[in-house]
C-alpha cells in the first residue's frame, strides 16, 4: 500500500500562504518620486523629439539634465496616492548655465498614468502649437503629454 505524503502539500500550502501575505503586504501605488522618476525622462525624450520635428539641431536627452520635483495638491500632509500633483521639471539646454524650469499640473491615476499640462505661464515651452521652421504648425509635444509608470513595489521614501 502507498503511502500519501502530507508534507509536500503542506509545504506548497505554506509557500503559497506566505506569498500571498507579502503580496498583500507590499506596498505600492503613486508617490511623488515614482511620478518624479517618470516625468523627468518623459520630458528630455520629448525635447529630443521635438527638436527634430522642429528642424533644429538634435540635442540628446541625457544632455539636458531633466529633473523634476513633485508635491501632491491639497493637504501637505499627503505624500502618495492618486489625483493632481504639481511638478516643476527643470532643465538645462546645452550652452546656457541657468536651467530652466517649467511647471505641470497633473492628474495622476491609480494605474500609474498620468496627463501632463504645462502651467500657461511657461513662455520658453511656447503654447499648444508651435510653428516650425518650414512654415507649418506642428502640435508641441511639451504642452501636455502622457505617460505611464509602475505603481507595483516598494514604496520610495520621501
Amino acid at each position: 500500500m502507498r503511502r500519501i505524503s502530507t508534507g509536500m502539500p503542506l509545504a506548497a500550502g505554506v509557500v503559497v500562504i506566505l506569498t500571498g501575505a507579502a503580496v498583500w503586504h507590499r506596498p505600492g501605488g503613486v508617490t511623488a518620486s515614482r511620478i518624479e522618476d517618470a516625468v523627468a525622462p518623459t520630458f528630455a525624450n520629448l525635447i529630443h523629439l521635438q527638436r527634430s520635428i522642429l528642424g533644429l539641431p538634435s540635442v540628446a536627452a541625457s544632455t539636458l539634465r531633466a529633473s523634476a520635483q513633485c508635491h501632491k495638491v491639497g493637504t501637505a500632509k499627503e505624500t502618495r496616492g492618486a489625483g493632481d500633483w504639481t511638478c516643476t521639471v527643470t532643465w538645462v539646454t546645452p550652452g546656457q548655465r541657468t536651467p530652466l524650469r517649467d511647471t505641470y499640473d497633473l492628474s495622476v491615476a491609480v494605474d500609474g498614468c498620468y496627463t501632463a499640462t504645462a502651467d500657461g505661464a511657461e513662455a520658453h515651452l511656447g503654447g499648444p502649437t508651435l510653428l516650425a521652421q518650414d512654415g507649418t504648425t506642428i502640435v508641441n509635444l511639451l504642452y501636455t503629454f502622457d505617460g505611464c509608470f509602475d505603481v507595483t513595489g516598494p514604496f520610495a521614501l520621501p
